[in-house]
């Protein structure tokens, strides 16, 4: 019996999940089911153009697991658009990755999914303070890590967001 598959860290969760051929009638289509973490490995590599290692990274699987899971959602997207099918975004085996936050006036700690809360938009949700910080898990400020690690994160945060806008 194999073992069941690990879950895939995801960063971004889709507004739209169906997508069809214009002019056809949906009850004349064929589906494509696509999962999410198939649409983030897309997304990882094709859209924010990381490297295959560090999108396997981000997502929290090997390299060979990455892969794997961008052929699959890749060879789907061939058959839907050349065989004229409907494609639907659904299910998988994922967990959305939590960004932390504190309020620097009343030390309040919340989070939110990556891609919420845009910089200079963020209000503490208990004072409505703007002096908010991103912290950790245990709730200290992001700036004590290492800083190579926080400019890599920013970077990346920058271009999906950047592609979210568009």
């Amino acid at each position: 019996m194999s073992r069941p598959p690990k879950s895939r860290r995801v960063e971004f969760l889709p507004r739209l999940t169906y997508f069809k051929p214009a002019g056809v009638p949906l009850r004349e289509l064929e589906e494509v089911g696509l999962t999410v973490e198939e649409l983030e490995a897309i997304r990882l590599k094709d859209l924010v153009g990381l490297e295959q290692e560090a999108c396997a990274e981000k997502m929290g699987v090997s390299r060979p697991t990455y892969h794997r899971i961008l052929a699959s959602a890749r060879s789907k997207i061939a058959e839907a658009l050349v065989g004229g099918k409907a494609i639907r975004v659904e299910g998988g085996n994922f967990q959305v990755v939590m960004r932390f936050f504190r309020c620097q006036k009343c030390e309040n700690e919340w989070e939110l999914p990556v891609g919420q809360g845009c910089r200079g938009e963020l209000l503490c949700p208990e004072c409505g303070s703007e002096e908010i910080v991103r912290a950790d898990e245990q709730g200290r400020p992001l700036f004590y890590r290492h800083n190579a690690q926080l400019v890599e994160e920013e970077e990346t945060e920058r271009k999906t967001e950047a592609v979210q806008q568009e």
